[in-house]
């Protein structure tokens, strides 16, 4: 069986430590065993790789997210690139098509498709492994995982499976679905023993193949990539679950959340203090998670978060915080980026009625990492090294540089950086154009050390 695990979405709903570039399966706010700060992401992949599931499984995602998938999990990883944030039912069939043409899993293997967000115990893959034999057993088009609720809910969609029936190989066939009921409706849909919908999705390889092909769509994973922008934005559930009668759900009794929300993430956080700040005493259930060196101070306030980013700072009770993406529209990119080598941090973005426009940098390079080597064509920087030492290279020039040096780069001026220990340092770029085009000849040091060597033998 082969596992994918979908990392998309924005997570808008965890703003401000949440954007475009950091999406919410990335925050390091949840403990692993040795009290160490991890991610949503490393969670379940150590759940995954205890499981011994991870030498069959992939993680697909956007192109804008590779980085931060090789910085927490490594680069071994295999991972399904998105060109472009489509829904679950692109991202699914684009996996399809990757594994087809790509991979060359036979048509008869089994896939099951998990988000890549959830808080599980670590037995919730005992469920994920019984898929396999479930459709093998069942013959069914697609076999879902169903986490029986401890209360009404009206936030998730529910599985209602068929009346008197008796289980096959541990599953139930379902007779249909409701997405988010009142918490009225939920009552009797519980009383029904529906289920929650946690979004995992197994089926045979071919299933998906041939619904594909009926599409009319590439089933190569290169072609699809290209009409990729013509999908339809549309996600798994409605777009195939919902059409698909021949469905068996595996009931799942054990622990189970959607770390969507300001709110339910909070109630795994080990501590409510995460960063520089103070709350009082006489607060009560109120969280602080500030990335930011000022302090924050609480006073009184009870049943809140306030979060703290350079993208912004929340403050909302935690009833409220769900509706936060209803109000995020600053029209901003990222103010913090987490790289492969390291960190980006906007501290400063100004515009000039004379029409420069000054963005101010600090940027991290962990040891033996590298910057690209690259040119600005209608920006000129400043770099100041405040930590570290390493090798810099200006138009094929190296020299070494070290805390408190400042290199000036004029426009069109080919660069790159490696750190011999940890780097710091602050970059300010102006120009009169507020669009920069970068011209990137070579991202790893060994290929621009070659090409260097080349220009000074030449």
């Amino acid at each position: 069986m082969k596992i994918v695990l979908l990392s998309g979405g924005s997570g808008k709903r965890l703003w401000p430590l949440s954007n475009d570039a950091r999406s919410k399966q990335f925050l390091k706010v949840l403990e692993n065993e040795d009290q160490e700060l991890i991610s949503m992401v490393q969670r379940v992949w150590g759940q995954i790789t205890k499981s011994g599931l991870a030498g069959s499984s992939y993680i697909a995602t956007g192109k804008s997210q590779i980085e931060m998938v090789h910085n927490q999990l490594g680069t071994s990883v295999p991972l399904i690139i998105e060109p472009e944030r489509r829904d679950t039912f692109p991202a699914i069939a684009l996996t399809a098509s990757y594994l087809y043409s790509v991979a060359n899993v036979d048509l008869g293997e089994i896939v099951a498709i998990l988000p890549v967000d959830p808080y599980v115990e670590g037995h919730f893959f005992n469920a994920v492994q019984k898929l396999e034999d479930t459709i093998r057993a069942t013959n069914a088009d697609l076999a879902l995982v169903g986490v029986k609720p401890t209360y009404p809910s009206a936030k998730y969609g529910y599985i209602i499976p068929e009346h008197e029936q008796s289980p096959v190989a541990g599953s139930l066939r379902v007779s249909h679905f409701q997405e988010k009921p009142s918490e009225e409706a939920a009552i009797g849909l519980i009383e029904r023993k529906a289920m929650w919908n946690c979004g995992v999705f197994s089926f045979k390889l071919g299933y998906l193949i041939s619904i594909l092909e009926a599409k009319g769509y590439p089933l190569e994973y290169d072609q699809l990539v290209e009409q990729y922008h013509n999908l339809p934005k549309i996600s798994f559930d409605y777009e195939v679950v919902e059409k698909t009668d021949n469905i068996v759900v595996i009931p799942y009794d054990g622990y189970w959340k959607d770390l969507g929300t300001w709110n339910t993430l909070t109630e795994e956080m080990k501590q409510n203090q995460i960063g520089r700040g103070t709350i009082s005493e006489d607060c009560a259930n109120t969280h602080l998670v500030n990335e930011l060196e000022i302090p924050v101070t609480i006073l009184g306030v009870s049943n809140v978060v306030v979060a703290v980013s350079p993208d912004g700072i929340l403050v909302t009770d935690k009833s409220a915080s769900p509706r936060i993406k209803d109000f995020i529209n600053y029209n901003q990119g990222p103010m913090f980026e987490e790289k492969e080598w390291g960190w980006i941090r906007i501290l400063d973005n100004e515009k000039y009625e004379d029409g420069r426009c000054v963005i101010t940098k600090r940027v991290a390079i962990k040891e033996g990492r590298n910057l690209s080597y690259l040119m600005h064509l209608y920006r000129e920087e400043v770099w100041t090294v405040v930590k570290g030492i390493g090798e810099f290279v200006q138009n094929g020039i190296p020299i070494k540089v070290k805390a408190g040096n400042v290199l000036h780069i004029p426009m069109k001026t080919l660069h790159s950086l490696r750190a011999s220990t940890d780097m710091e340092i602050i970059i300010v770029h102006s120009g009169h154009s507020q669009e920069d085009t970068v011209m990137e000849m070579f991202s790893t040091w060994s290929e621009m050390s070659e090409h260097c060597l080349n220009v000074s033998m030449g």
